[in-house]
């Protein structure tokens, strides 16, 4: 649902920008940019694991969409070859 969307892109943008500022200052703190990285991409593997599965709480509010209608289709014809 859109709602669920905009949950996921809020948390993912949060995490993200989380994970850079502690990566950026572990990575200053030891002098180290493979520390850096390293911290940076646990940030970025995390923050994964949060938003891409379809966790529930991202489906609470699904959306409805409309039943389909037999018979509506029937006889569409493309460059004169029928299709349904």
């Amino acid at each position: 649902d859109f709602h669920g969307q905009r949950i996921a892109e809020i948390l993912s943008t949060a995490l993200l920008i989380f994970s850079g500022v502690i990566a950026f200052l572990v990575g200053y703190i030891h002098q180290d940019i493979h520390l850096t990285l390293w911290v940076g991409l646990a940030g970025t593997v995390i923050t994964g694991l949060a938003v891409i599965p379809p966790w529930p709480v991202f489906n609470r509010n699904p959306e409805r969409w409309f039943v389909p209608v037999a018979g509506i289709a029937a006889g569409v014809t493309v460059d004169g070859v029928k299709v349904a």
